[in-house]
């Protein structure tokens, strides 16, 4: 099961813990 591009930028912004954020544990296990 994959999101979209936009759901995916969504959890991203939610979940990073600073601008540009994408590698945290955070928003990788929400990506998930």
């Amino acid at each position: 099961m994959s999101i979209t591009q936009e759901r995916k930028a969504e959890l991203i912004k939610e979940y990073a813990i600073k601008d540009g954020d994408t590698g945290s544990p955070e928003v990788q296990i929400a990506i998930l």
